[in-house]
């Protein structure tokens, strides 16, 4: 799940929506997705920082004439409350799996017209229907991706990391960066012991932080986005972490590999979806219509890295990518993994209490 804003990204959107909004597009005469004609012409769409092609945006205003207002966020909980305070008209927003869920629950979305969808049939029905939102009756797939470990072949051999439990071996002390997440580290846990990363199981979390305690020996350290930059620098061996993450680590350093774990762990979705804040739902639905083309799909993971759930715009990709089992896992290694549910706030406090117990014995 997309997790940081790089600042270079956010001042290139800004600047290309600045003059591309500027520079007198024509609206698209023939498109039926053409803002011509409309009292509306602007589109306000609420994501993740650096989260998509700028080239795009672009080229959307100019193909049917709207106006794109682009304004980012940096969590899911920022996300939520702003929306739900309704104080800006967003027209679409880019949460992930378990906020949609709470977001359905809080009254916060509009329900989609398929039939206003022209672009379904191209998404991999695998990345389709889940629990979050069965039927897709809220959101469609942006991205998606998985939770695994990082290595330096400098450091570490090939196939010598192959499941979660392997980051406990006596040899790694020291040695391994953990990403600040309490779904994650404590889900990780679970996921080595056999448990669902859903559990709402006091004896199953209390064993999963005791267990947590014993790998301690072996962290070096415990950090948010500046893990990227560690790794890229060989800081260290070994690192828990996403695979969008993964992915821009080892474009800046060749000895780093991604993995995901096979014995569990966290599949992820970032999906679109039309919160309750809508004023201009033909340009909303213009817009995911565009975005579910495969070329544009295809694009759009390119530059951002992380696996597009388009079936069609995967065949467009390069082999390096498309063939690439860290990026785009087997159905195999993918069955053996979980989507987070919203657990409710008491329980989402209980994750917090035991992984920040288990940071301070790192004190």
């Amino acid at each position: 799940m997309k997790r940081i804003i790089w600042l270079s990204g956010v001042i290139l959107v800004a600047v290309l929506l600045l003059f591309g909004i500027n520079l007198g597009f024509q609206h698209s005469e023939n498109s039926s997705t053409s803002a011509k004609g409309t009292g509306n012409k602007k589109l306000t769409i609420y994501n993740w920082g650096d989260y998509i092609d700028p080239s795009l945006i672009k080229e959307f205003q100019k193909e049917t004439g709207y106006k794109v207002d682009y304004e980012t966020f940096d969590s899911n909980e920022a996300m939520f409350t702003k929306i739900q305070q309704g104080g800006t008209h967003y027209d679409l927003a880019v949460p992930s799996d378990y906020m949609i869920q709470k977001m359905k629950s809080a009254n916060l979305l509009v329900p989609l017209d398929h039939s206003k969808l022209t672009g379904l049939k191209n998404y991999d029905k695998q990345f389709m229907n889940q629990s979050f939102d069965p039927g897709n009756k809220y959101s469609i797939p942006y991205f998606w991706g998985t939770l695994g470990i990082v290595y330096n072949d400098k450091y570490i051999k090939p196939g010598e990391i192959k499941t979660w439990n392997d980051l406990w071996r006596p040899k790694y002390k020291k040695s391994i960066m953990l990403i600040d997440s309490s779904r994650d580290i404590m889900g990780m846990a679970l996921a080595s012991s056999g448990q669902s990363v859903n559990t709402k199981s006091i004896p199953e979390l209390a064993a999963a932080k005791g267990k947590l305690d014993t790998l301690m020996p072996n962290v070096k350290a415990i950090v948010a986005d500046e893990i990227k930059m560690y790794m890229a620098q060989n800081e260290a061996p070994l690192a828990v972490d996403y695979s969008g993450d993964a992915s821009e680590m080892i474009a800046e350093n060749k000895h780093l590999h991604y993995i995901v774990p096979s014995d569990g762990g966290n599949l992820w979705f970032d999906n679109i979806v039309m919160p309750k804040t809508v004023t201009n739902k033909r340009a909303a639905y213009a817009f995911l219509n565009f975005m579910s083309e495969p070329k544009h799909a295809e694009q759009n993971a390119e530059y951002v890295g992380y696996a597009t759930p388009n079936k069609e715009a995967v065949k467009l990709l390069p082999r390096s990518i498309k063939n690439n089992k860290a990026w785009y896992p087997s159905k195999k290694t993918l069955s053996h993994l979980e989507v987070y549910k919203d657990l409710g706030p008491s329980w989402v406090g209980t994750y917090n209490d035991y992984f920040l117990e288990f940071k301070m014995t790192s004190r």
